[in-house]
């Protein structure tokens, strides 16, 4: 199966904002806060897009997303840590490469 390349930024956002969560002492970030973690990463993308992405990423179960007001805020799930520390793959977020 061929992916386009909408499908492979979208996957490699979602590995960039699990990353970023994982990076975290609690394992949050609001969306604000995601997106600008993103464009550092050159997905230079509507805020709109950034909560579709968390969005799947609660879909896959690598996240848990909690609203506070108008705010979404991301939490990382074990099975999230596991896809970002190479335990276990979870299809539909790029593999990250290797520690070096």
């Amino acid at each position: 199966m061929s992916l386009s390349f909408e499908e492979h930024a979208a996957r490699d956002a979602r590995l960039v904002i699990l990353r970023g969560l994982h990076e975290q002492t609690d394992g949050r970030l609001n969306e604000a806060l995601l997106t600008k973690l993103l464009e550092t990463f050159g997905h230079n993308r509507s805020r709109e897009w950034v909560r579709t992405q968390v969005q799947k990423l609660k879909e896959l179960g690598a996240v848990v997303v909690v609203e506070a007001g108008t705010v979404l805020i991301a939490s990382i799930t074990r099975a999230g840590i596991d896809h970002v520390e190479r335990r276990s793959i979870i299809d539909g977020i790029a593999r990250p490469s290797p520690e070096l």
